[in-house]
């Protein structure tokens, strides 16, 4: 293999694909990157086996071939080039790639292609696009909510339905709910579910750019594996197994109480009790007032050891207010889905201090968050 191309498009090409490099694995070639030439271009992929990232590079290909080399080190070594045009040649015996760049060279050590668990194809299967931007805003919305650890693998996914020109995506941990529904750009014959790991969503979210280009998402008749065509980059992803909680069914259906803040004003209050709330097992309190000076919401926390804090916000209240108009909630949940909301309205809704409590963004049709509520002495 000889190559040549521009030292800002190689290093941001291995920023992509470096996403998909596995950390930890018991097989050494997944911390390596393939570097291949297709058609003209220079092709680099890696994958830790749940997920896939493969970009192309425009390149002067003068011999075509392919290798794998550890993408760390590549990666590192490119970055500290010069913004100049990178030589890059494959050497047989022993195997490696030496690179050249201005007055820079190195020499890295490969191991054979063969090795790189090949990538699936997703060849056939039901298409679906979507708008860019609202599927970056989906995934920004939902992905966040997915549960972290292992205990129960099917909530470290998101559950995803399409039916014609609708679709819904749905995480959970537990503990609280995301939900997020919208419009596909063209509808599909055929109603769909599958659950995909939260974290390719997530890549997902991050490729995504400022352009217009539809999305597109392949999945395969057997539901196995799904397709993201994003601009030059391809991310394939294993879906999983399982069966995922009917979520519809943690959404209430009606509320007593609803109040209509700025999040600004909810997150400032939010984040100043959370400083007492860490000392106090996360605990948040808030209860909806409505008095002759208007609708209010106070959040209040407190620590035994350390002290106590309270901080009242104007709203625009709905419904019957009394002592029951009171909840308490773990302060990471509340102030997570608020940071994600950005400017503008929320609504909080509530029934009681033992049902979920709702936050809605006004101005963002189609998004719900429900939120466990914590048992406490009042």
């Amino acid at each position: 293999m000889h190559v040549s191309c521009l030292q800002q498009n190689l290093s941001r090409a291995l920023a992509i694909v470096g996403r998909a490099v596995a950390t930890r694995s018991n097989l050494p070639v997944l911390q390596n990157v393939k570097i291949a030439t297709e058609d003209g271009m220079l092709v680099l992929t890696a994958t830790n086996l749940d997920i896939a990232i493969t970009t192309r590079v425009g390149a002067q290909v003068e011999t075509e071939g392919e290798i794998t080399i550890p993408a760390r080190l590549l990666s590192d070594f490119v970055n500290s080039l010069p913004d100049d045009r990178i030589e890059i040649k494959s050497v047989v015996e022993p195997l490696s790639v030496s690179l050249d760049c201005q007055r820079f060279s190195a020499n890295i050590n490969g191991t054979d292609p063969d090795e790189f668990p090949p990538i699936p194809t997703v060849d056939e299967g039901a298409t679906i696009k979507v708008d860019p931007q609202l599927l970056k805003d989906t995934v920004t919305h939902v992905a966040f909510a997915a549960a972290t650890e292992d205990s129960r693998p099917v909530l470290t996914g998101i559950k995803v339905e399409v039916n014609q020109s609708d679709f819904t995506f749905a995480a959970a941990d537990g503990f609280r709910l995301a939900v997020y529904e919208g419009k596909l750009l063209e509808p599909i014959s055929e109603a769909m579910e599958f659950i995909i790991p939260a974290r390719a969503l997530q890549e997902v979210g991050r490729l995504i750019g400022t352009d217009d280009t539809a999305v597109e998402f392949t999945v395969t008749p057997a539901g196995t594996h799904a397709l993201f065509n994003i601009g030059n980059v391809e991310i394939v992803s294993q879906l999983m197994p399982g069966s995922f909680p009917n979520f519809r069914s943690l959404i209430p259906a009606e509320y007593k109480n609803r109040v209509i803040v700025q999040n600004s004003d909810f997150s400032r209050a939010v984040k100043t009790s959370s400083i007492f709330a860490r000392d106090g097992s996360g605990i948040l309190r808030i209860q909806i007032m409505n008095d002759e000076d208007g609708g209010k919401l106070s959040i209040s926390s407190r620590a035994e050891e350390v002290g106590d804090n309270q901080g009242e916000i104007d709203g625009v209240v709905e419904g019957d207010v009394d002592e029951e108009s009171r909840i308490a909630f773990n302060s990471k949940y509340l102030a997570e889905v608020l940071d994600v909301l950005g400017e503008g309205e929320v609504a909080f809704e509530m029934t009681s201090a033992s049902s979920p409590g709702v936050v809605r963004a006004t101005g963002k049709e189609g998004y719900t968050h429900v939120v466990m509520p914590m048992f406490v002495q009042w």
